[in-house]
């Protein structure tokens, strides 16, 4: 579904959720998956929307036009679709699927690419792919405890991050704004922040609630980079460190009833989306006091 992110500036995280749906109506439901829909990213910069499903197939959907509620374009894969990723220029998508080999897409053929040396690949299934701003690399994580960074011309594995959480499952991986860092989190409950030039973890984010995390879920930045978020699975709360020092603020209740599987926030606004098994849906919206 489809909503409009237009948030008015006196929307605060309280408001009740008759004025929380006034603010952001659904607009678009789109039907075209037979299963689960796993993954979804935007174009870049014209109005389309990729979708990948546990059916076995990504979808393309031009949600410019009102009346149309099927995709445009279907690419067929062999495995489930986990995870994908637009090109900063919208005309390639990296796609990680329950298979250990990445796939890079050209959005406008469907031709498909892989790493011409079977030694880059992971050997678990694929849990987070994301591009990076300059586009010149990409980075994926998996289930095999490893983070690889990708050259984003070549499609060759340039650097392996192994055991990058003690040897648990990674679960979200993304970049900076300035594409020297990467934010990575695990199963073991940590968050890190990773310097690409030297391949090193420069700060672990400690203090979720649990000493490892049952289900997936995702550690963002905020649209400044000034803080960092991560869903505390025990408690069902926000967890919100200084991203510069580490230091923890207080647990924050995200009003849900049951565990936070993921969780995006606006590059260019304090609003953030927390998704969750109960299915749910919260759009929150920082407001400063005027105190």
């Amino acid at each position: 579904m489809l909503a409009k992110s237009s948030a008015p500036l006196s929307s605060t995280a309280n408001d009740n959720q008759q004025s929380n749906m006034e603010s952001h109506p659904v607009i678009r439901t789109l039907y075209d998956h037979l299963e689960s829909v796993t993954a979804l990213d935007f174009h870049p910069s014209v109005p389309i929307l990729a979708s990948g499903s546990k059916d076995y197939t990504i979808k393309l959907y031009d949600y410019s036009k009102s009346s149309v509620k099927k995709a445009y374009k279907t690419i067929k894969e062999a495995e489930k679709i986990k995870c994908l990723s637009f090109h900063p220029s919208g005309d390639f998508l990296v796609v990680g699927t329950k298979h250990p080999t990445l796939r890079l897409y050209d959005a406008n053929t469907l031709q498909c690419f892989v790493s011409c040396n079977p030694v880059d690949q992971h050997t678990g299934s694929i849990t987070a792919v994301q591009y990076c701003p300059s586009a010149n690399l990409y980075v994926s994580a998996s289930k095999d405890g490893a983070i690889k960074i990708w050259d984003g011309v070549s499609n060759r594995c340039v650097s392996t991050y192994n055991k990058a959480h003690g040897g648990e499952k990674v679960c979200s991986v993304r970049f900076s704004r300035n594409s020297k860092y990467i934010l990575s989190s695990g199963k073991d409950s940590l968050v890190k922040l990773w310097e690409i030039a030297t391949g090193r973890a420069l700060i672990t984010y400690t203090g979720a609630g649990v000493e490892k995390q049952n289900h997936r879920t995702t550690a963002v930045f905020n649209h400044t980079e000034d803080y960092v978020f991560f869903p505390d699975e025990r408690t069902n709360s926000l967890c919100c460190w200084d991203s510069r020092n580490a230091e923890r603020n207080r647990l924050l209740s995200l009003g849900h009833n049951n565990l936070v599987r993921m969780m995006v926030h606006s590059p260019t606004s304090p609003g953030l989306l927390t998704c969750s098994d109960d299915h749910r849906a919260r759009f929150w919206y920082c407001v400063k006091s005027s105190d």
